[in-house]
This record gives C-alpha cells, structure tokens and sequence, in this order.
C-alpha cells in the first residue's frame, strides 16, 4: 500500500486557501498544494440548502503527514464545520511519488 495521500477541502475566499496552501508547503507538509479556480458547492446546513462559491485545495502528501495537515486547516479555515477529507493513492507516476517523499519531511 503506498503511503501516500490526496487531502481536500474547500473554502469560499482565494485568499484564504492560498494562505492555507503557502502554509501547508512552506512547513514541508506537501510536496504541493494546487488551488483550483472558483466552483459552486451546494450543500445542507442549518436545515437549508445553500449555494456557495468555492476554491478546492488538492493537497499532495504522506499518510504520516494527515494530522498536521488537519491541524492547520483547522486554524486556518474560517468555516465552523470544515471538509478535510484525505483519499489514498493507490497508484501514481513513480518518478512523482518520490518527489513527494523529497520535498515533505515528517
């Protein structure tokens, strides 16, 4: 199983997630951090549906790297409740992979 991670979540300010991303990078906790372009989220809460826009961030990493990731998103994030949610990867370009393993550090 590769150790490797693929961690989102999404805020509604560029700002914001551009500083969780140059946060994420400059503590060597991802190899990358990529910010996409503005989307709209639709979704529950507080009983209501609501429509939002909203940057992702696709942050590239190592399983050992997750709960210090979770913490700074949690600092960081200005919603109350916010997505974090990390997929595994199970396979990917080698030559990546150990980029990533250069460029974190646990």
């Amino acid at each position: 199983m590769n150790p490797y991670l693929l961690v989102l979540t999404s805020v509604s300010e560029k700002k914001a997630a551009e500083k969780m991303a140059q946060r994420v990078v400059d503590k060597r906790l991802a190899a990358c951090v990529t910010v996409s372009s503005s989307g709209r989220s639709f979704y529950w809460w507080k009983d209501q549906i609501t429509e939002d826009e909203e940057f992702v961030l696709f942050i590239k990493t190592k399983k050992e790297l997750f709960t210090r990731i979770e913490r700074i998103i949690q600092e960081l994030h200005p919603y109350d409740l916010p997505e974090i949610i990390a997929v595994p990867i199970v396979k990917g370009y080698q030559k990546y992979l150990d980029w990533i393993d250069q460029e974190t550090r646990s």
